[in-house]
């Protein structure tokens, strides 16, 4: 079997796995550069230089300084400050809304924008009298388009200006791309708040957690009756807890009340115990004669979500969690945050049951109950770098540190006047920023090493080394010429269009870096067989890469707003499309004006 023929073997296989999520996207890369190097397709070396990659450390060393700018608390003061325009100008504030995301975007990483934006948009709309679903995709798309205007402003730019700089060619500067990626965000603007709004979908949200979840089925409070399988037993042990997949939420005896009481709690007979459970199933209990005796040991009584004790909780997985591709068996969820999950919203599905064995993915919301003093601390680990969850209901600012603002903010400008008069590589530029951080006390060593998001380096290393399969194969070449062959005869407008529509679907339904990885050796070798310039070409892979509009989960962002705006596949489709076409419309007619061809 050739090496193209096994390349394009696992390059499927790739496409297959981002496809179904079987698998998360880091483990995905390695198992691609482990196949590559195992089939003799590239050497040990080879896979490893996607590590030390000057693409892979520039991603590294941006998320870093994304965090020291998010903890300066300059963001949350920002977007915390426009609730007031939403009540008088609704229009204009979302416009405000987009181009300020849009803005930090093209800096600094977009997840941890959005991360910020989430809680304080939904925020915004309940002042405003704005549904959250008028806002999240907006919100979303917003950052995406800002990132397509500089190199720093997305990991997928880095990674195609790396891949051409690794075939010896010059790769982008910080405003490469920004003659088209500011035309984008000006119509993507406009449609956004002009058309794009009418499209959103208007659902209710003035309607309870317990309804918006659907609890009034799980929820119930069940009385322990004087049986000595139940009373005395160790809620551990408990043969209805054990069986119903039950979580006790709270316990009541007597004048006592106990909230989320530990495994090794005994009940006692006559307590009252606030459950989540199918109630249907509470109601079979007495059916079950090897548990409980005919005069029935467990009665049901109503539902409710009186919270003296404890509070609900949402919390949105981030992209980078932990929690990704675990349960929250796995993760230890009810001792690790002190909280029982009542409900998921997985995608677009409402899940009660298995709770603790439905593997999670980034974007779903988990509904729990938590111990009402732990919220503090709860919000305190949302602040961290490094968390799991966003809360959508968290009301904590940050306080706003202007001397560490200006610092951070000079730092980050710093850079960019050093890469762009090409002064330093913007690797170097970016690692001298962050020690300068570090040194200055913004961010200690630790928190540096927590804000970079590993998954996404590990990602762009075995895509690099698929990359470099493509060059060693052939394959590339092959491809080139099939591409080049059908729509060669149709000119350079055909030749643009049709790489950008090819990267743009394939993008939709698997990682963007994976994308860029895939189509950028693709774009070099089919301008080295037409003798063009390759900069046209692989400025339009980098642009239909990033611009992931029809699905929630062809790029990270909608994935984050997909649960939390209690959204539809659909809704995606219906409101990216549009903004796709048009995407790819300019960008077809831009690039050549813009780059000789």
């Amino acid at each position: 079997m050739s090496t193209a023929t096994i390349t394009l073997f696992v390059a499927l296989a790739a496409v297959l796995l981002f496809v179904t999520e079987w698998l998360t996207v880091d483990l995905i890369a390695m198992l691609i550069l482990v196949t590559l190097v195992a089939t003799g397709v590239i050497s040990p070396e080879e896979g490893l230089e996607g590590f030390s990659n000057g693409a892979t450390l520039t991603v590294a060393f941006m998320f870093v300084l994304s965090a020291a700018l998010l903890k300066t608390g300059a963001l949350q003061l920002l977007a915390g400050s426009m609730a007031e325009r939403f009540r008088r100008r609704p229009k204009q504030a979302t416009m405000l809304l987009i181009l300020v995301v849009a803005s930090v975007s093209a800096f600094i990483n977009n997840t941890p924008v959005v991360a910020v934006f989430i809680p304080i948009v939904g925020r915004i709309a309940a002042s405003a009298k704005i549904k959250p679903s008028k806002l999240l995709i907006p919100l979303s798309y917003a950052s995406i388009l800002g990132g397509m205007c500089t190199l720093i402003g997305t990991s997928t730019n880095i990674l195609v200006s790396g891949i051409a700089e690794s075939k010896g060619l010059p790769g982008f500067s910080v405003f490469t791309l920004a003659p088209v990626g500011l035309s984008l965000l000006v119509l993507g603007v406009l449609y956004l708040t002009y058309l794009g709004g009418r499209l959103l979908p208007d659902r209710d949200e003035d309607v309870s957690l317990a309804e918006q979840f659907a609890l009034h089925d799980y929820l119930a409070e069940i009385v322990i009756l004087d049986n000595p399988k139940l009373a005395g037993v160790r809620i551990m042990d408990s043969p209805i807890v054990r069986e119903l997949d039950m979580d006790i939420i709270e316990v009541r005896r007597g004048s006592d009340r106990f909230t989320l009481p530990p495994g090794d709690f005994r009940l006692a007979a006559d307590d009252t115990l606030k459950v989540r459970c199918d109630r249907e199933k509470i109601k079979s209990l007495k059916d079950w004669v090897r548990l409980v005796d005919h005069s029935g040991s467990v009665r049901v009584m109503g539902t409710g979500l009186e919270r003296d004790n404890s509070s609900l909780v949402e919390m949105v997985v981030t992209p980078n969690s932990e929690f990704v591709g675990k349960t929250l068996r796995q993760v230890d969820f009810r001792r690790s945050f002190r909280a029982v999950p009542l409900a998921v919203r997985h995608r677009e599905e409402t899940l009660h049951e298995n709770l603790y064995q439905l593997p999670l993915k980034a974007g779903d919301v988990i509904l729990a109950e938590i111990k009402s003093h732990y919220l503090t601390e709860l919000q305190r680990i949302e602040q961290r770098q490094d968390s799991p969850f966003i809360l959508l209901s968290s009301d904590t600012i940050s306080d706003f540190k202007r001397t560490r603002f200006y610092f951070v903010l000079a730092t980050i400008v710093g850079l960019i006047v050093l890469a762009t008069a090409g002064i330093t590589p913007i690797s170097i530029a970016a690692l001298g920023g962050v020690c300068l951080l570090v040194l200055g006390r913004t961010l200690t060593m630790k928190e540096a090493y927590e804000a970079i998001d590993w998954k996404i380096i590990f990602l762009l290393a075995g895509a690099l080394s698929l990359g470099r399969a493509m060059s060693n194969s052939g394959l590339d070449t092959q491809v080139a010429s099939l591409l080049t062959g059908v729509v060669s005869q149709w000119g350079t407008y055909a030749l643009i269009a049709a790489l950008y529509l090819v990267t743009n679907l394939l993008t939709e339904v698997m990682s963007n870096n994976a994308t860029a990885a895939l189509l950028a050796p693709v774009a070099i070798a089919a301008a080295q067989q037409l003798g063009v310039d390759p900069m046209p070409l692989l400025v339009t892979v980098t642009i239909a890469a990033s611009a992931s509009f029809m699905t929630p989960v062809g790029y990270q962002t909608n994935a984050m707003v997909y649960g939390a705006g209690r959204y539809r596949f659909t809704d995606f489709t219906r409101v990216g499309a549009p903004l796709n076409l048009i995407c790819w419309v300019v960008t077809t007619l831009l690039v050549p004006l813009f780059f000789q061809l």
